[in-house]
Formats: C-alpha cells, structure tokens, sequence
C-alpha cells in the first residue's frame, strides 16, 4: 500500500480531511511520511537550505547567538538549540564560528528537536565530539538559558485553509473526485481564531492558520522569559498570511501538492504575526521582522565573502559570489526570508535585529 492509496481509503471512511492532517500524514507518517524515510536536502534531494548554499550562514549565525551569550552575562550553562537542523549543517558551522570564543563551548549544551531517524543519522556524524541530544518536542528543552535557531522549521507545520465567506469561513479541505485526491470546501462555519481577518480581508479571500505553531513559540518564548536567552526564526513569510502559499516540491521544482503524498516537501508561508503575538502573551520581547539579506549584511556577510574569497579564482570564486548572491539579494531569497527576535527585556535584542 501507498500513501496515496492509505489517504484514499481513510477519506472514503471518514470524508475529508483538513490540510493540516493531509500535511502530518504527507510528511510525517511513520511508514510513507516525507521527513521519516530520506534525507531531503540537497542537489539529490528536493531542497536546498540557506546553511547548505554556504557555511558563511552558519558562521554568522554562530557569531550572532555568541555575542547574545555574552551581552547577558555568559551564563555558565546554557541550551545551544535548533529545531529542524536537517543534516546538522547549521549546527556545526555554528559550533566552528563559536570555537574561539571563550567558554562558548564549555557552556554550551546542544539540543537538537528531530523525529527523523535518517535525520538523526546525519546529524550524529555532522556533530560527532560535540555529543548533542535529541528531542521531539520543544517542551523537552533543558530548564536553562536558552540560545535557540529555527531555520525552515515553522514553514513545514501543518496549516488550514479558510475562504472567507460573508459573516463565517469554509475550510478548504482534501477530499475525492472520482479516485484521485482533489481539493474541496467544507460547510460555512463560525472560526473564533479568524474574527479579526473580517478587517482585513474580502469575500472569496482565503487565509491560512497554523495552530501548530502557537504553542511552539509559545514555550520557546515562556523559557526565554523564565531563564534568559535569545531565539533567532528564519523562514519565509511575512507578517500576515493572506492568499494560496500551500506548495510541494519534488527534485528542486514545484509539484502540484495532491500529485505525490508522501514524495514530496510540503510547506507554506510563516505567518510571523502570529509567532510574535504568542510570544508577546507569554511575556517575551520580539525584534522588528526583518529581512534575511539586511540581517546578514548587519552581521558582516559581505566582509566575510570577502575574506574567504581571498585565494578563490575560478569556479571556486564563481560560487561563493553566487552563494552571497542567493542569500542576501532580494530577488533570491534576501527579502522572501524574514528574521524574528525573540528576547527578554530589559536585555538587548540579538545582533542584527532591532526593538
């Protein structure tokens, strides 16, 4: 049996089912799902992270979390933590910016929030001699000062759907036509979450809710709050969601997301509103959201291309301009990707970031 064929048959005996519960099945099943059976980054994979195009990502994000540490007073222990960290990439360029900073590493203990056994896997031999331990869920986060990246990890939480229609909402749902999967509309409802998109929006507008994510930012900012520290969320999206962002990609190009569950990445744009109002109610501070390209051109990006460009010539030198290009130039993904501060006052926001 397929994935195709596991959410066929549960349709037929349940009816619909929202695409938050086709986006947990599609990538997280623990048989067919996306993330539990490959490694999905990559030129062989289907995506292609900021920390993979160039270690200058991780160097500056290092560096970043590294003086947040040290305008709080080096704490003598503290949680080095990623959610998502993919093949550890990130986390170990993170940990060879960091080496020369006094007592960094000695503080550090570095907590990983994965549930992909493939996953796992790689990060093990990205980060061996740095002995990280592993969660699934950021309630499991040590109780110390927490120093924490989130990179393309809101993005893959399940959403829902909602077309607007006069007064109430109908969700937009996954369902059957014929034999094939195919996307339809639930009944006119009352969604509470939704009542302060009736200023913003218009009949047949159609808006997007992750609740996943709520209590994930939720937790990071309630521990910040309780026992210090800084949290850096860099995604694509923008401040409020609005619109079709659903999308799939299979072998680096979009895919129709109903066309192969279960083989392809499914995400959809980061409301930071949302992220910043929950962790404004749990008493943390949040920077102004910024764009990725500013955040790392505060952080000195371009003196550091230029440093390692150095001894390039050639195709090697060819790369690394490239890779600056697609970082921080607004049509690649220097404007698509935001940066999110999360501090608590009356501490500084972390570099790059203002109030």
């Amino acid at each position: 049996m397929s994935l195709r064929d596991h959410l066929i048959a549960r349709i037929r005996q349940n009816g619909p089912m929202s695409i938050a519960d086709y986006m947990a099945e599609c990538l997280l099943h623990p048989t067919y799902g996306y993330y539990t059976t490959r490694d999905p980054l990559g030129a062989q994979g289907d995506f292609v992270t900021a920390p993979e195009i160039s270690q200058m990502f991780g160097e500056l994000i290092g560096l970043c979390l590294a003086q947040a540490w040290i305008d709080q007073g080096k704490p003598e222990r503290f949680a080095l933590a990623e959610l998502g960290p993919g093949r550890g990439t990130l986390m170990a360029d993170i940990l060879r910016a960091t080496k020369g900073v006094p007592g960094f590493h000695d503080a550090a203990q570095v907590v990983l929030l994965e549930a992909s056994p493939v996953l796992r896997g790689l990060q093990a031999e990205a980060l061996a001699g740095h002995a990280p331990d592993w969660i699934v869920q950021v309630g499991a986060l040590p109780d110390l000062p927490l120093y924490l990246v989130a990179n393309e990890f809101f993005d893959a939480l399940p959403i829902r759907q909602f077309l607007r229609d006069g007064d109430g909402w109908r969700e937009r749902l996954v369902g059957l036509e014929g034999d094939d999967l195919a996307f339809g509309l639930g009944a006119r409802t009352v969604q509470p979450a939704l009542t302060a998109r009736f200023e913003d929006t218009r009949d047949g507008d159609l808006v997007e809710l992750c609740a996943a994510a709520v209590p994930v930012a939720t937790e990071i900012a309630r521990r910040i709050r309780t026992h210090g520290g800084v949290g850096l969320i860099i995604d694509y999206g923008d401040w409020h969601s609005l619109g079709d962002t659903l999308q799939a990609l299979k072998g680096h190009e979009r895919t129709d997301p109903l066309a192969n569950p279960g083989q392809a990445d499914l995400t959809a744009h980061v409301d930071f509103e949302l992220l910043a109002q929950a962790a404004q109610a749990a008493g943390c501070a949040h920077t102004r959201l910024t764009p990725q390209g500013v955040f790392l051109e505060r952080l000195g990006i371009t003196q550091r291309a230029q440093t390692l460009a150095g001894p390039l010539t050639g195709d090697a030198l060819n790369m690394l301009v490239a890779a600056h290009r697609r970082l921080t130039h607004p049509e690649e993904m220097g404007n698509l990707f935001k940066v999110l501060g999360l501090y608590c006052k009356p501490a500084a926001p972390p570099p790059g970031l203002e109030p």
